[in-house]
């Protein structure tokens, strides 16, 4: 009876350091966000006491606010929708054999592996106007007469950023769906084969259905992971000038750290968490739904 016991016990026994370090490193913050979003913040840092949604109110009412929310969407979708699209491309070519496949899956882990800083540093040194290389290669081929200023205007700034955060992205997308292309038996292929499907009757009837799984795992945590992306902007722009190339998670840091308004800033993370928790807990049930039908 007592080994019975101890056998319901015991697993539980074993994910309980997981449970005690989640608890810790992320409920007890998160519940410390919510608090500092609802209460009256000093510029130190010390909660006075509840002030209900005012900060909320604040931030809302603000017109950079609605600018950053704007450019987060954009940034999010384009970033994700891209660099969804061109990973599952080369997931495709990557999977299928030929020369020098393996130092071609060895160079697309590169922008991965590299920090997201030395990433957007080296981008931005790309497309300065006096000495980047982009302008420097163009003259050299003769392809230009004169360099050419790729960020006249803070969109064109957020184009560059938005590209610098797909190619640094594309890896990881690659990597997932390639995990799950090379999980398909090959069988499914052969048969379809034997019955006259041609390769997009294949790809749309046997490949997408399949990998469906790999795409939700690896969309919700790019959506996750580009949502809160702070590197590249902050290293390219700063979300300058006058915000128009932030989003949330830049204006939270300006909002905190430059202006000392820690409970609006705390807010605006609660807005995008709330965000986040929507937009993936949407996308799952939609996808899981679809898988099961």
């Amino acid at each position: 009876m007592k080994n019975k016991a101890y056998r319901k016990v015991e697993p539980y026994i074993w994910i309980l350091p997981s449970i005690i370090l989640m608890a810790v490193f992320i409920l007890i913050p998160i519940i410390f966000v919510f608090r500092m979003s609802l209460s009256e913040v000093s510029k130190a840092g010390i909660i006075r006491g509840f002030s209900g949604f005012a900060n909320f109110t604040k931030v809302m009412n603000s017109s950079a606010f609605k600018l950053v929310l704007r450019n987060t969407i954009v940034w999010t979708v384009a970033v994700v929708v891209l660099s969804t699209v061109l990973g599952f491309i080369l997931a495709l070519i990557l999977n299928n054999e030929f020369r020098g496949r393996k130092i071609a899956r060895a160079v697309m882990v590169f922008p991965w592996a590299t920090t997201l800083v030395i990433q957007a540093s080296a981008w931005k040194f790309i497309i300065d106007t006096d000495y980047g290389t982009l302008n420097t290669l163009l003259l050299r081929f003769g392809l230009i007469d004169h360099s050419i200023n790729w960020t006249p205007t803070a969109e064109a700034y957020f184009m560059w950023e938005i590209a610098c955060g797909i190619f640094v992205t594309i890896p990881f997308v690659t990597f997932c769906v390639l995990s799950g292309l090379q999980s398909i038996d090959t069988t499914y292929y052969e048969a379809a084969t034997v019955d006259g499907a041609n390769y997009w009757q294949q790809l749309f009837q046997i490949t997408m259905p399949l990998v469906r799984s790999s795409l939700t795992v690896s969309t919700v945590l790019n959506i996750i992971y580009v949502f809160n992306s702070f590197p590249i902007i902050w290293t390219i722009t700063k979300g300058d000038p006058a915000n128009h190339t932030d989003t949330l998670v830049t204006y939270l840091y300006k909002l905190a750290f430059y202006n000392g308004k820690q409970g609006q800033a705390a807010a605006v993370s609660v807005i995008g968490f709330t965000i986040l928790l929507i937009c993936a807990s949407v996308y799952m049930v939609y996808t899981l739904r679809k898988g099961d039908e």
